[in-house]
Formats: C-alpha cells, structure tokens, sequence
C-alpha cells in the first residue's frame, strides 16, 4: 500500500510538471514571472527529489552491497525514472524567470536544477548520450589481460592503428554526427580464460611492485589495447551530443558548461595560475625522481635530461608515485611511517577503528554519527555474497540515514582511509538541514577538499604518537620527517599536473572537435608533467579511454582545487588551534577552535558561492582557492630537493623530435614535422618557465 501511494504521489508531481513543459521554445525562452508559482515549485521539488534521492541511492547501495541481477535491475528502474523526473523537473525550473524571484536562494535553487543537467537535449538524443556513457562504463569495466608472458609480446612489431570493430580510418569523424544506432554493437573478447587480468587489482600490483621494465611496458600497453581502441567512436558521438546539450542550455559548449558550477567568470585563467605556482615544486620533485629512475632503469630506459617514460612510476596513468617510494627514500636508514603492525599489536579491529575516527571529529565539538550509521554501514566484506569494495560515503538524502561502505583491513592505510570516509559522513551531517539542491560541498572541490584536509591531520607523526600509534626514539626526527614528505609529495604534488592536465585536454576537444585526440592528449601530458608514452601511439590507441572518469562523463579539475583546497584549509584549521612549527607537523585534534572552523565550512553546504565560504574561513585575507599553503606545507622539502638537484643541469625536463615523434599525428611529413615542432616548441617553454 505504501508503495503504491508512493509511485501516486510521483505520478501526480510529473503531471504538475508537465503542465508546465509544453514546448521547447517554452521552456527555452524563460518567461514565466510568477514567482509565487516559482516558489511553489521549489517546495514540491524539495520534497520529491529527496524521496527519489533516496529511492535511487538506496537501490545502488542494495546493488553495490549485494551484486546480484534482480538488484541490479531494481537500480535501473529507479536510476530510469530518476531520468523521467530529472527531464521534467529541469523543463520546468527553465521556464521561469529566476531573475524576478526576490528571493536568492530561489534564485540559486533554480539555476543549480538548470545548470549542470543534459535534459534541453531532445529524448531520443537524451537517452542516446545515457547509453553511450553506460556501454563506455561496461566495455571499461569488463576489460581484462593476460598474464605477461602468455603469449609472446613485442612492442616494436608494426601495428595496425585501429581495432578490427572500426575498419575505416575516417569512420569515426563520421559517426561522430550520425545517431547511436549506427555503431556495431560491442561484443565481448574471446580470449583465453586464463586471460582475466583487471585493473583492480592484479594490473595496479604489478604497475606498483614490479621493477621489471618488459612487464611494467606490457601490463601499461595490453591495459590501453582493450579500452581505448574500443571506446574512441563512442567518444566522440558522446562529445557530439554533450555540446548539443550545453548550447541549447545556454553555453558555448559542454566544457563552458561544466566549468559553469564554480561560478567564476575567469575559471580558465585562475586554475592555470594556480599550477603555474605549483609547477616549481613539481620541477624539483620530477628531477630529483628522474635520477632515481636513470639509476634503477639505465639512460637507455630514462634520459638524464628528458621526460620520464609514463610505465615507470607505479601507476596506470603516471597520476601518483606513491609506489615507488621504495626507489627514491631521501634516507632509506630511517623508516617510512606505517603503523600497521603496532595496530595489530594492540588488536585493532575494523570496528575500533571507526570508533576512533568518529572520536576524532567529536573531539573538535563536532556530530556524533546516528545510530543508524551503525546499523546500515558495511565495515567489513560481507561472507557469501558479492560486493564493491571500494571505500565510499553514503547520504541516503533522508537527513537520517548515512552510511559507509568498506571492506576495512587493519592496516595503516585503512585507517586514514576511515578517518576520511568519516569526514564525508561529518559533511552530511552539518548541512543536513539544507533544502536537498544545496546538500552538497561549496562547489564540485569542497567535499573531497574538507574531507582530505581532515586526514592531513591523522596521517602525520605527531598525531600517530599522540594516539599511542607511533614511538620515534632510535632514529633521527629529520631523517624521518623528510621520508614522511617525501611520501606525500608523491601522493599530491605529482598528483596535480595530471589533476589539471586531464580537462584541460577534455575542454580543448568540446571547443576545437575531435581530431588527434590522442596526440593532443600526450601533448599535453609532456607539457605539463613531463610524462612521454614507451612506446608508439597512435590515433586509434585513444589513450584517454584507459581513464574511467572521461570515458564516465565525471569531471576532474574537482580534484586539482580539491588537493589545492584541503591544504589552504588545514592551514586554517592549524591556525586556530594555536599551531606553531612546520605545518606538516600540525594535528588539531581535541582543538574546538578548529573544528568551529570546520563546521562553519560545512553548514553551509552549496547554499553559498564557494568565494563567500573561503573568504569567512580566512577571515577576509581571501575569497579564492591558493596554493600557498601546499607549498609551505612543501617547503623543508623543497629545500632539500634543491640541495639534491643543485648538480642537476636542468631542473625540469627538455624535449626532442624522438619524443614527440612517439604520439604525434603522421599524416604527411611536412605536416607531422610542423606539429613536432610546435610540440617541442611548447615544452621547452614550459621547461624554461
């Protein structure tokens, strides 16, 4: 009976809405001045997107938490009406004008429901871009390789650009303008069954462990074989629909509309001032790196002066290093910091850890979780059935029900890991009472901004001998401060160039189209990180498919402002609690003053530009995201990076023909040597600056 009451009341809400929802060049033109009737709307939106907020989510956790096909087919029947209800609801909030409501925060509810939405799109193009970005997930996801040495490899054997599912070099421009029908469907490999190698997390442990240079080159190349060449053309009927959706919903194209959610009119310029601010950093750390790698690898595998080869540095994309902290130990005497074998001493349980989490976030005066995280949270992998593992905070948009999903070990990692799960969950809580379009982080950074600033108090040494976790006697405080940097610069600031460079490349294909997406990819990944492929690629390699985000239409400058952001704000936080020393050095745990500061970034949720926030968290010094604090948090670092590199006879790296002539288009000589050139030209500027 409640059910059907339920699916009742949804149908009368449609029927309101489509009332409203006549024609296009209505909803076009946004000419209805009744705000009272505005206003109406927005009540009712509150009410019934939180109802089916939490129709949707409770679905995927079902699903997520228990991998069978009738869970799954539950969550695509709400996710499919979740779509119904979004395309309505965005008709009509396009309607009105919002410019007569007197209200702000009407205002700003009805452009958060227009903005950011594809439903000016007409339905069968709607439903088109939906189930392209949902085969691109699956062909993704279903991806696997065979063990190295299955089968005989040789990576400088001539290769065919394109996959044998698109014949013609000149189909996909084609069938980039043409309707989804037109593709040949998507079949799944027959290969061997031994061949079952995934991403996560046999791909990851090799890439990570393995210092055998052939494997690193096989597992890196076989990984981009079966995505990219799979995936191009959908991409790019994908990018034709997108910009079709941003232009008739006012923007220039579909990355004007993404920007659109950070509210600044020069968004562009400001994200590249921050990385021109970062970038001296960088240089040191890549340099520094770079001699480690020309130890291990050999000149003929790293050139001492040149970019580094991308299968080197522990990861499928080059994004963090963190791995091969084992090659580069400023003082491999001294130990990295790991608890994990002092948790297991004292007994940890994933359950304990929790606890401890949420006793951080008490500590500073903030919530305590409900009872019900308890209840519904998945701490542990569950016996006998199948679940995602992936750590993973959850807002059932009721204003009760919260929850984390994680298959928690006792280890060192998994313990920050809680600790920044639980910061989401604080998130949650603070701005709970937040009408449900403004539950939800400042702008796109804030969440994962808030959430990591809070771990970079748990994860340092004071805090760790604070809790009992950590006893440094025997070895020297610097020796091991320095690994400990050393540790997170691999984590965050060789994380930043990808972080900016990855929609720095997806804007460019919105405005300029499709062509040499992937030389321009590799372009921009020699640019900004220094980073060349190891062997040859080709335009049908479509090298950016092998990163789930763009393929998954999720934006990543969030992550770029996030790591700048969770700084800026740990420094606060820092501030307040009466911190003195090295900012790497600060825990604000216990600290009320400092947990004020947190509450009042999180009350607010996105009910006020992101500006406002940072200008009341550093009380008037600004109101935009800075990258100062990072480098100071960075500075002993740095300066014992100089020291390491004052030999070096270049702090950054030079580019030459050989390099761009591994990615670059070859579609006439005088054309590929002009676009070499030029490519050359733009890194050795880049290496100069």
């Amino acid at each position: 009976m409640d059910a059907f009451k339920g699916t009742a009341v949804r149908l009368v809400f449609f029927a309101f809405l489509t009332r409203y929802a006549l024609s296009q060049e209505y909803f076009r033109m946004g000419v209805n001045t009744n705000t009272a009737e505005a206003s109406q709307f927005l009540r009712e939106y509150d009410r019934e997107a939180s109802g089916m907020c939490y129709r949707v989510t409770m679905s995927q956790w079902k699903f997520v938490t228990n991998i069978t096909e009738y869970n799954r087919r539950r969550m695509l029947e709400e996710l499919a009406l979740s779509s119904k209800f979004e395309r309505l609801s965005w008709r009509k909030a396009a309607a009105y004008d919002s410019s007569r409501l007197s209200d702000p925060q009407g205002r700003r509810q009805l452009m958060k429901i227009v903005q950011a939405s594809r439903a000016a799109l007409p339905d069968d193009k709607y439903s088109e871009i939906q189930q392209l970005i949902s085969e691109m997930k699956e062909i993704y996801n279903s991806a696997k390789i065979c063990p190295y040495g299955q089968k005989p490899y040789d990576p400088h054997i001539p290769r065919i650009p394109y996959s044998n599912e698109y014949q013609d070099m000149n189909q996909g421009y084609q069938l980039a303008n043409q309707p989804y029908q037109h593709y040949q469907p998507y079949t799944e490999s027959t290969e061997s069954t031994y061949c079952d190698m995934q991403l996560d997390p046999e791909i990851s442990r090799i890439l990570a462990h393995s210092r055998i240079e052939s494997e690193l080159l096989y597992v890196w190349k076989s990984f981009r074989d079966q995505t990219g060449p799979k995936l191009r053309n959908r991409f790019m009927r994908y990018v034709t629909l997108a910009n079709q959706a941003a232009v008739a919903t006012g923007y220039r194209d579909a990355g004007d509309q993404m920007r659109a959610a950070y509210e600044d009119p020069s968004f562009r310029a400001s994200v590249e001032e921050m990385y021109n601010q970062i970038q001296p950093l960088y240089k040191q750390l890549f340099t520094y790196v770079r001699r480690k790698l020309v130890q291990r690898y050999g000149v003929t595998s790293v050139r001492s002066d040149g970019p580094i080869p991308a299968h080197l540095l522990g990861n499928m994309w080059a994004q963090n290093w963190k791995s091969i902290m084992d090659l580069v130990m400023p003082f491999p005497q001294s130990p990295n910091v790991d608890v994990t074998a002092e948790m297991l001493r004292q007994g940890f349980t994933p359950l304990r850890m929790f606890q401890m989490a949420e006793e951080f976030y008490t500590s500073m005066g903030l919530k305590p979780v409900p009872p019900e995280f308890w209840r519904g949270s998945m701490l542990v992998r569950p016996a006998q059935r199948s679940v995602q593992c992936t750590a993973s905070a959850w807002d059932l948009c009721n204003r009760i029900d919260y929850r984390i999903k994680q298959c928690t070990e006792v280890t060192m990692q998994d313990l920050v890991s809680t600790h920044h799960e639980m910061a989401h969950i604080q998130y949650y809580l603070q701005y709970s009472e937040q009408p449900q379009l403004f539950r939800d982080g400042a702008n796109p950074a804030f969440h994962e901004a808030v959430a990591n600033a809070a771990t970079l108090s748990v994860y340092n040494l004071p805090h760790l001998q604070r809790v009992g976790l950590y006893q440094n006697k025997s070895h020297d405080p610097y020796e091991v401060g320095m690994n400990f940097l050393m540790t997170m610069a691999l984590e965050k600031v060789a994380y930043l160039p990808f972080a900016f460079m990855v929609d720095q490349w997806r804007w460019s294909i919105f405005e300029d189209g499709v062509q040499n997406m992937n030389s321009r990819w590799w372009q921009m990944k020699l640019r900004y990180q220094g980073v060349t492929p190891p062997v040859a690629r080709h335009e049908g390699d479509f090298d950016p498919g092998s990163k789930y985000h763009i393929i998954s239409d999720q934006e990543y400058i969030k992550y770029f402002l996030a790591t700048i952001l969770e700084f800026q704000i740990f420094e606060q936080l820092c501030s307040v609690s009466g911190h003195t020393g090295h900012l790497y050095e600060c825990d604000v745990y216990r600290s009320r003053d400092a947990g004020r500061v947190l509450s009042e970034i999180m009350q607010a949720g996105s009910s006020k530009p992101a500006s406002e926030i940072i200008k009341s968290m550093t009380r008037g010094k600004t109101n935009r995201i800075s990258p100062e604090a990072l480098v100071r948090y960075f500075r002993p670092l740095e300066l014992w990076l100089r020291v390491q590199n004052r030999d070096e006879p270049l702090i950054g790296w030079s580019s030459n023909y050989h390099d761009v002539a591994l990615f670059a288009p070859q579609r006439g000589s005088s054309q590929a040597l002009t676009t070499s050139c030029l490519f050359i030209a733009l890194s050795l500027i880049c290496t100069v600056l």
